[in-house]
């Protein structure tokens, strides 16, 4: 990586045009990924990604640049073509960094560049036999595998000289069950913040299964009605809606700029007193959890919601200085190609003291929503659009027959004043996120909760 001589001089020529401060973002990946579709190995990609990007404040304003040449000619050419979209040559001044130690949260016991290719397709293999052999009408099953090991540095004109390395490794199953013609899918997509280590707790034909089956009972679902019902939907993925339809929006990406409905509402309820939501980039090994983020913040969990009352937001340093508010350790990027800013690591609705019998009991005509799907969402209004991958009829307190071709359509404000059970069962899942800042890995999570009124899309 990058000396301290280096950064020191690029980071002077930075502020040549009267910047306030500066930043480099040094990264060098090693990526594999591999696909199997009906049962044989599709492709197997393996390469190295490496640049570095340059940023520059001048005030409120930005710039951002990144170059794939680290000789030091380059870096300074890179250095003062940024700061010259942001004002005239000044007088070129000294930069220190001095190196800062990082503790190491979550440790890696087996790096996947160490794993030889067989052993990773043998892992892929266990899941697709298991998810291919659930019943007959299985008619395709893929499975991927990824894993990233990111070593990156981050220094700036306040100091910082920081290096940190994060490892991460994913598979993930798709089934689909086919009869006459119809075609359901069913998806599982388990990983974490770790080496080929992963697979001694996450089993991949437990995984297989689960996908197989969640394709094969909603082949054989009746559609879902539609109208305004209570809802209970179940931890894990579940957790999506959070995310999407209010995580975003508490984002100091919308918030800073006044495009979001939490703007200006610190310290009012926003949620039903049942609701605490955190966003936590400490979680041991997790996948969205990190031990810096991307500007070399120390992560730390973040209270956004404490019963009901918003009580912060995820802040990065650029919204900082917009909001004249701390940096929350929130900041993140796809890769040295993208400017940071603030984004989700695991966020989560936390378990609350309801039992998820008595959410079931509770509602006499509703539904249950087991797995769900992608959506969409506008975050400057909330409003949303989320597919149930799995659903059930909920009559009389009795969970019933599955249900395909469910939504749920709302605002995110809305619903979250509308929890009113939330379980015990705290669980989350593995997903990929996309924003300003490119696509980064992040858990959603949460117990199951009840929502008393929703409306549900069907027929």
């Amino acid at each position: 990586m990058l000396s301290k001589v280096t950064v020191s001089s690029v980071l002077a020529r930075c502020l040549i045009t009267g910047g306030d401060f500066a930043e480099i973002f040094e990264e060098d990946t090693i990526n594999t990924s591999i696909n199997i579709l009906n049962g044989k190995v599709e492709n197997s990609v393996a390469g190295r990604n490496y640049g570095i990007g340059i940023r520059i404040f001048k005030g409120l304003k930005s710039v951002y640049a990144y170059t794939n040449n680290n000789s030091l000619t380059a870096l300074l050419d890179t250095a003062q073509k940024a700061a010259l979209a942001l004002g005239e040559l000044k007088e070129e001044g000294n930069i220190i960094v001095s190196e800062k130690e990082i503790q190491t949260n979550h440790p890696i016991i087996y790096l996947p560049s160490g794993i030889g290719i067989e052993k990773k397709i043998g892992v892929m293999r266990i899941g697709y036999n298991a998810a291919k052999s659930y019943h007959s009408e299985i008619a395709q099953v893929s499975v991927g595998y990824m894993d990233k090991e990111q070593h990156v540095l981050i220094a700036n004109t306040e100091g910082l000289y920081v290096e940190d390395k994060r490892v991460r490794t994913r598979l993930a199953i798709s089934s689909i069950a086919s009869i006459n013609g119809e075609n359901q899918t069913g998806f599982e997509g388990p990983g974490r913040h770790m080496g080929f280590e992963m697979f001694n707790t996450v089993d991949p034909e437990y995984y297989g299964k689960e996908a197989s089956r969640t394709a094969y009972t909603m082949l054989h679902a009746k559609n879902c009605p539609a109208g305004i019902m209570p809802v209970a939907i179940d931890n894990g993925f579940g957790g999506v809606i959070f995310h999407e339809a209010c995580g975003h929006s508490l984002e100091a990406t919308s918030v800073a700029k006044g495009n979001s409905v939490f703007t200006g509402m610190l310290g009012k309820q926003i949620a039903s007193t049942k609701v605490t939501a955190i966003d936590d980039g400490t979680i041991k090994n997790a996948w969205g959890s990190l031990n810096i983020d991307d500007e070399g913040t120390k992560t730390r969990k973040n209270i956004l919601i404490e019963n009901g009352i918003l009580k912060g937001y995820m802040i990065d340093k650029l919204n900082a200085r917009r909001m004249g508010m701390d940096v929350t350790g929130s900041s993140r990027r796809q890769s040295y190609k993208y400017a940071p800013t603030s984004r989700m690591t695991n966020t989560y609705i936390a378990a609350g003291s309801d039992k998820e019998e008595d959410i079931i009991k509770s509602i006499d005509n509703g539904l249950y929503a087991k797995k769900m799907g992608g959506g969409s969402v506008n975050p400057v209004t909330g409003e949303f659009n989320f597919a149930v991958s799995e659903g059930y009829i909920i009559k009389n307190g009795v969970i019933q027959e599955p249900v395909r071709g469910a939504s749920l359509i709302g605002k995110g404000s809305e619903v979250l004043m509308n929890i009113d059970m939330v379980g015990e069962n705290l669980e989350q899942g593995q997903g990929m996120c996309g924003s300003s800042s490119g696509s980064i890995p992040t858990n959603v999570g949460q117990p199951m909760i009840r929502v008393k009124e929703i409306t549900v899309g069907g027929r």
